[in-house]
């Protein structure tokens, strides 16, 4: 992280410290979106009063949403494939990616602290047995990485081209992208993603993302998080 400069407090770890993802930048603040939604007034605010939290709090109830897109974060989140291809369907984020086109240092790959078994009557959920022995299947998956990397390095070796040895890497090898997104869709993404419904892994971004966001925009979260959380 330290070619970042992202400071700690900036940077939340996950995935049993396997991920992590950085608050890189930010527009705004929360005076920003009163202020933008009184703008025929011609009146602009630093601070926030009572008043204020309570036109914040009307805004986002009656999904007046506007005046929320003039706040922006950008984010560096670094993990898994399958977690990346669930976060780039929010098609209202920009993304830009480290590509393995380009380079083939720092490959990583997650390995689940846990492995979790098939909920039976829905496909897309899991859950946590605690009676589940999984330690021959983690270092199974452990193998399959080396394996992988062996694979990929062998290709590389022979003057394949990276674009294609690429191909042979599993799904949960690490990457790390930029995403930059407006408050108004960063609540959407964490209605979806901080869920009992969504996968345990990205829902693990979702909640470091609001430790992240707390400090710029305390209000909107502890309204998020009373009124919004789940539903």
């Amino acid at each position: 992280m330290e070619h970042l400069n992202i400071p700690p407090e900036n940077h939340v770890k996950v995935l049993g410290g396997q991920g992590w993802i950085g608050l890189i930048d930010h527009l705004g603040t929360e005076a920003t979106i009163v202020n933008a939604a009184r703008v025929s007034f011609g009146k602009l605010k630093k601070e926030m009063d009572d008043r204020d939290i309570t036109l914040l709090e009307y805004l986002i109830a009656n999904r007046h949403t506007s005046p929320l897109e003039h706040v922006v974060f950008t984010f560096s989140v670094h993990c898994p494939l399958f977690v990346r291809g669930q976060w780039h369907r929010h098609r209202t984020w920009s993304y830009n990616e480290i590509s393995r086109r380009y380079t083939e240092i720092d490959l990583e790959f997650y390995t689940p602290v846990a492995l979790r078994r098939q909920a039976e009557s829905n496909r897309q959920a899991s859950y946590a047995d605690p009676d589940f022995d999984d330690a021959e299947l983690r270092n199974l998956i452990r193998q399959h990485n080396a394996d992988s990397l062996a694979l990929y390095e062998k290709l590389l070796a022979s003057g394949v081209c990276r674009e294609q040895a690429r191909g042979v890497l599993p799904q949960n090898m690490m990457v790390t992208f930029w995403g930059t997104v407006d408050l108004s869709n960063l609540l959407h993404f964490l209605q979806l993603r901080d869920s009992d419904h969504a996968q345990y892994e990205i829902r693990e971004y979702a909640i470091a993302i609001k430790q992240l966001i707390r400090p710029i925009v305390p209000h909107v979260v502890e309204y998020y998080e009373k009124n919004l959380a789940g539903k």
